[in-house]
């Protein structure tokens, strides 16, 4: 039934369905809990919890506590081990997603089936109706930064890979892609090559050859899209003349690759002086995308949360283009679609799918921070709300229970309820519910580290510098301890400005706790470290190499002493350091 998907889909009856499911949420979320524990009642988990065959949401709650994935870990090891007794699950689960790794400093197992391939599918189908409302495309195609790691399998002979992996592998992916008029220009080697370096170079290359046909440039996250034409800049002459010889560069050594492209690069020196004309014509590679790609029409991917500081650089290659968010979700599974495409992506909103999982929300004033959560398995709990008893303008953790064994999942994400779309509530992503840095009553998040970053960056754009990346370190060595951000800029920065940059960083930490501690010399000063060219290059690549996919890849915005391998890269790559004499 999955292989089998209509080629020709109605947007406007995906849109339909979506409003029927909305329209009475609260029913919708009742009748998903029953079947998801009618489905998985007969488990050793739900068992050990006394539900006895309960299905109704009251029991549910009372009986089955809130956990995080530490809780479920021996359970899915012994999945991944090969018991294929009903742990988690009724039906055995045959595939596992990784996480990223690059939230925690390594990949969590999450388990994956044909009920998460179908709401992925799902979502997918709905934004698109959304978008194709606002911004029709033609039978074009699609310019996909996409990455695709190999499946492995597991020690009891499950198929393991990201949970993208999961998703482009099935054929599921590729007919819901045809039916929504938006085939890859990359052939399959190109995606589920081997070297994302050479991967990365073909699509482009694709993208060349197919110029006038492109209508969509999209990846996972807005990092990929901003990283492919940082690469663009540096290789186009090269992909020029191969365009111009219809002969691949030599640089390109995966035979499958080599192959493959072949039959798609034919002499084409009208085109290739094209680009060369048109690359030669931009001021600083302002409006690259649409000057390449004339009939895209807009620029698509996550751009949410950890995504925004690389949303002035998406602009700068966008031009006119608008910038459109994806869909909210993580490898755990998929919470709301974007129904409102128009809206620029740091105000971007999702409705939530009440069919896809049985929703619930932690006031964020009840959170307890992460490191009073030892195990979710709490002497108190958190109350929590369900999905259409939340309240405009408030903060919530999302707690999640899916068709693939996560009951009352804390995903650790925080979000803000803007409104609602007939009676599902449409949500902003916040910030993950962990604190990045804390030394002693300072507490600040990734958004507080953003926000900041942002502040001194404005300093660094004034002498057309930026920064290309950043992370963060608490240093706990010096005594009192003291924040450490790193930064790898696009040029030389001269020690004034550096050191103008590090005390507007100092100053733009507005938590009460921090400054105060400051000022009583509590917290010692921050210090700015600025690293060498391609340092977040070979953080990259030493993820890559761990198995995680470059289009799941998020620069981790905190590195705490568990990732010591990601800290050495930091600490060995400084070129300049200074502290802040800001207090």
């Amino acid at each position: 039934m999955l292989e089998k998907m209509d080629t020709k889909f109605n947007p406007e009856e995906v849109i339909e369905e979506f409003e029927m499911l909305t329209k009475d949420a609260e029913r919708v979320q009742k009748e998903t809990l029953q079947k998801i524990l009618e489905e998985n009642g007969s488990t050793e988990y739900l068992k050990k919890w006394g539900l006895n065959g309960r299905t109704d949401h009251e029991s549910f709650k009372a009986f089955v506590p809130l956990v995080t994935h530490k809780d479920l870990e021996p359970y899915i090891q012994r999945m991944v081990d090969g018991d294929t007794s009903p742990i988690l699950t009724g039906k055995p689960i045959t595939t596992i997603s990784l996480s990223s790794g690059t939230t925690q400093g390594k990949p969590k197992f999450v388990p994956f089936n044909n009920e998460l391939m179908e709401s992925t599918m799902q979502i997918y189908k709905t934004s698109f109706a959304f978008r194709n409302r606002e911004f029709p495309i033609g039978n074009g195609k699609a310019l996909q930064f996409i990455y695709s790691s190999k499946q492995f399998k597991t020690k009891g002979g499950l198929a393991a890979g990201t949970a993208t992996t999961n998703v482009f592998s099935g054929s599921l992916f590729k007919n819901t892609m045809k039916a929504m008029q938006t085939q890859c220009c990359s052939p399959d080697e190109v995606i589920f090559g081997p070297d994302f370096q050479q991967s990365l170079y073909c699509h482009l290359l694709s993208g060349l050859i197919y110029w006038n046909e492109v209508q969509v440039v999209s990846s996972t996250f807005a990092h990929s899209i901003v990283y492919a034409f940082r690469t663009f800049e540096q290789v186009w002459e090269e992909l020029c003349t191969d365009i111009r010889e219809g002969v691949l560069t030599s640089q390109i050594t995966v035979p499958s690759m080599r192959t493959a492209m072949s039959k798609l690069l034919k002499p084409n020196p009208e085109l290739a002086d094209k680009i060369h004309k048109k690359c030669l014509g931009l001021s600083n590679w302002y409006g690259l995308i649409p000057e390449l790609f004339p009939n895209a029409k807009y620029i698509y991917g996550i751009m949410t949360g950890s995504m925004e500081p690389y949303l002035k650089k998406l602009r700068h290659y966008a031009g006119e283009l608008p910038l459109l968010s994806a869909d909210y979700g993580s490898s755990e599974g998929w919470i709301g679609a974007n129904v409102n495409p128009k809206l620029p992506p740091e105000l971007a909103t999702f409705a939530v799918l009440p069919n896809i999982g049985y929703f619930e929300f932690i006031p964020n004033v009840e959170v307890p921070k992460q490191d009073e959560i030892k195990s979710s398995f709490l002497s108190i709990e958190p109350k929590t709300v369900g999905l259409t008893e939340v309240k405009v303008g408030e903060e919530y953790e999302i707690i999640v229970t899916n068709f693939a064994g996560l009951y009352r999942y804390r995903l650790g994400d925080v979000v803000k309820v803007v409104g609602f779309h007939n009676s599902t509530p449409e949500l902003q992503f916040i910030c993950r519910s962990n604190l990045l840095l804390t030394i002693n009553i300072d507490k600040n998040t990734e958004k507080d580290l953003q926000l900041s970053v942002e502040a001194a960056g404005k300093l660094l754009s004034n002498e057309k510098l930026e920064v290309v990346d950043f992370t963060s370190h608490v240093d706990l060595s010096t005594d009192p301890g003291h924040y450490v951000i790193f930064w790898e800029v696009s040029g030389e920065a001269g020690d004034d400005l550096l050191r103008e940059c590090c005390n507007c960083l100092d100053r733009s930490f507005v938590d009460a706790g921090y400054v105060g501690s400051r000022k009583v010399k509590a917290i010692g000063a921050l210090e700015l470290r600025v690293l060498k060219r391609g340092t977040f290059q070979m953080i990259l690549d030493h993820y890559v190499g761990l198995g995680a996919a470059v289009s799941q890849f998020k620069t981790p915005r905190c590195v705490g002493p568990a990732n010591s391998t990601v800290l050495q890269i930091l600490c060995n790559n400084v070129v300049k350091s200074c502290f802040s004499t800001a207090f």
